[in-house]
């Protein structure tokens, strides 16, 4: 016959609380307390002190409902105070808004004095927050400032000393990376910047291939060609869209190429445009084998930013070059085949053709 602790224990055991306090999971800080009812004392999911039979833990929703129940506060984890994430999460969003604000790009040093803590470990903590290291975030912000500066201001001139450049000549040095073109084209609005397209047919319904003078672009798929050259529009808004010519139809004829036989790669130059971070994911991408596949929180470490697989996700959705890129190769931890920009189904017979020709 099955006791009163037996029966606890099962209960206890049962509940996927449980795992997370045997594993000592810090992600479930926050979430829940647990109570040992042999010591009177209440814990955090992540606390290092033994771990307690079974039979004899209770779980909680938050630390009131504990103490409510007659348990006390570990002094080892304090489950009362601020979840570690918590409290590192508000010290990273503190010094963004600073670089944000700071007349120049403060140093690593300078954050990790503000912070209190270790160079090392505020870059280590900085990235597995944002995804980005602390210079590439105030670059990325730099490079919003100067695009608002140089729409806004009489001069280019203007525009670099008002986002914050001390000089011109460091300006012009990264002008390029930050805009993808010279300032006057871009206050401009960018009209000499031109892209050829074409719209063609493969296997897999509708494609339209465009390119610029630095690569393909964009690669598209779909049911409707006039929705494909709509998302183009609206991808390029400042650019001249030219139609391909005969030669262009070449370029075309290769890029359906590899949709027929994505393992094959395209070996052509691409221009790839997107913030830092999703270069970074983007790039991850590519250096996933064909016929192989990876989850979401795999390419989040692949990149050093175990923390941020809302932001891959979101960064693999953003791809706007199907195949060239390999989107279709993320799937989720379970290996079921997630969402698809392009539709689930073209992402299976991706996925297929890799398949059978490994």
């Amino acid at each position: 016959m099955t006791t009163t602790l037996e029966r606890r224990a099962a209960a206890t055991v049962s509940d996927p609380r449980w795992t997370a306090v045997v594993a000592r999971d810090p992600q479930a800080d926050g979430q829940f307390v647990y109570a040992v009812r042999t010591t009177g004392v209440y814990c955090r999911p992540s606390c290092g002190s033994r771990t307690a039979r079974p039979e004899n833990v209770e779980f909680h929703t938050t630390s009131a409902e504990a103490e409510r129940a007659g348990f006390r506060a570990c002094k080892r984890c304090r489950p009362n105070d601020p979840a570690r994430g918590t409290v590192q999460a508000a010290l990273i969003a503190e010094l963004c808004r600073y670089i944000e604000s700071a007349e120049q790009p403060p140093t690593l040093d300078m954050l990790a004095r503000r912070a209190g803590v270790s160079a090392y470990h505020l870059h280590r903590l900085f990235k597995a927050a944002t995804g980005v290291t602390p210079r590439q975030y105030a670059e990325a912000h730099r490079g919003r400032r100067i695009r608002t500066e140089l729409g806004a201001r009489r001069t280019v001139t203007d525009a670099i000393y008002g986002a914050g450049f001390n000089s011109s000549g460091r300006f012009y040095g990264q002008s390029a990376a930050l805009l993808g073109m010279t300032p006057t084209r871009f206050r401009a609005g960018g009209p000499d910047t031109t892209i050829r397209f074409a719209v063609g047919e493969c296997s897999l319904g509708s494609i339209l291939v465009a390119a610029s003078d630095q690569g393909v672009c964009a690669i598209l798929l779909g049911d409707d060609p006039e929705a494909l050259v709509r998302d183009l529009q609206d991808r390029f808004p400042r650019a001249q869209l030219i139609g391909g010519d005969a030669e262009f139809e070449d370029l075309v004829a290769r890029v359906v190429g590899l949709v027929e036989a994505p393992g094959l790669g395209l070996d052509l130059p691409l221009d790839v445009r997107g913030t830092a971070f999703q270069q970074r994911v983007w790039q991850a991408l590519r250096e996933i084998p064909a016929g192989q596949t990876a989850s979401y929180s795999e390419v989040a470490r692949r990149i050093g930013a175990p923390a941020s697989v809302r932001a891959v996700a979101h960064a693999v959705a953003s791809n706007p070059l199907a195949v060239a890129i390999p989107c279709h190769r993320v799937v989720r931890t379970d290996g079921a085949l997630a969402g698809y920009r392009w539709g689930i189904e073209r992402k299976r017979a991706l996925l297929e053709r890799e398949a059978s020709a490994a």
